[in-house]
């Protein structure tokens, strides 16, 4: 496939140690881990991986430590062959690092994280440069000025935008209104007060002034509002390893269907069945499928994407 388009991404980059286990151990016990490795993680930098693998351009910012971690992160996205020119070394800090146990049998995880210990990222460090030439900018929120910056310059440039939101935090509800496109976790709903209802979300979805919202919930598939009534399209039943990352693989499916001109239910339809197909592999990177797996994947399944369309 050509890459034809580029994709900015701002946000969260990370060196992730994955451990399976048969059971999450109780406190002041020990665990036998049945497998043990080390990838690349973090929920925008994935979301870039997943878009490349795609065959989009890519371009990310974030922060890493000058630290083995920070080599090794830097190193996973030039494999992918994502433009890290805006990846910032901070002199003397630590990358972020994450611990993740996984439940042997159900992809159940548990997600044990530090924050790079570096001055986040500024407003100038993600100047004009950033977003020339992009067809698109996706943000996670945690650095929340420069987040707010490059949303700003990606509206005065007609750029779309649309925003990782995992949980609720300081400037998100501001972000949120400049996107076009807000994906959320569960959690963020919830920390906003949702009961789960159809109906709520449509309230909550409609007051955060973006034309499309979807909120993903796990097993049970995602809902999804785009100025209308809320649609549900349910989660691809796979035999799941490791559910780390399916988020974020979602969301780079998500853009690739925003970006090929796809109607808002194909566009789910088919994050959905690239979050599931990583959910086979542990980490959150290593599994994220190639094209002709994912169309192979959807024709089994009958999935309601014209072949023509992949």
């Amino acid at each position: 496939m050509a890459r034809l388009m580029l994709v900015a991404g701002l946000g969260q980059c990370c060196w992730d140690t994955l451990a399976v286990v048969n059971a999450y151990p109780s406190p002041d016990s020990k665990a036998e881990a049945g497998a043990w490795e080390e990838q690349a993680g973090g929920p925008v930098a994935t979301a870039l991986v997943a878009l490349a693998r795609l065959g989009v351009a890519c371009r990310f910012a974030g922060i890493v430590g000058d630290d083995a971690a920070g080599a090794l992160i830097r190193q996973a996205l030039k494999v992918e062959r994502i433009d890290d020119s805006f990846l910032h070394t901070r002199q003397g800090g630590e990358s972020q690092r994450a611990f993740i146990v996984i439940e042997k049998g159900s992809g159940r995880r548990t997600i044990i994280w530090r924050r790079p210990t570096g001055e986040p990222l500024r407003p100038a460090e993600v100047g004009e440069r950033f977003l020339a030439g992009c067809a698109f900018l996706h943000l996670d929120g945690l650095m929340a000025d420069a987040s707010l910056h490059a949303a700003r310059e990606a509206r005065r440039l007609g750029i779309p935008v649309m925003v990782d939101a995992g949980r609720m935090r300081p400037g998100m509800t501001g972000l949120c209104s400049l996107c076009d496109y807000v994906v959320a976790a569960e959690q963020f709903f919830l920390d906003l007060g949702w009961d789960g209802s159809p109906a709520h979300f449509h309230c909550l979805a409609a007051g955060l002034g973006a034309p499309a919202v979807t909120v993903t919930i796990g097993e049970r598939g995602s809902l999804t509002w785009g100025g209308g009534e809320p649609f549900h399209v349910p989660a691809f039943p796979v035999e799941a390893v490791d559910t780390t990352g399916a988020g974020d693989v979602f969301h780079g499916g998500f853009i690739h269907g925003i970006l090929q001109g796809w109607e808002l239910r194909e566009t789910v339809i088919f994050a959905s069945a690239l979050a599931a197909m990583k959910c086979r592999t542990p980490g959150a990177q290593r599994g994220i499928p190639r094209p002709d797996d994912v169309r192979a994947f959807l024709a089994e399944r009958g999935a309601g994407i014209p072949a023509g369309r992949l």
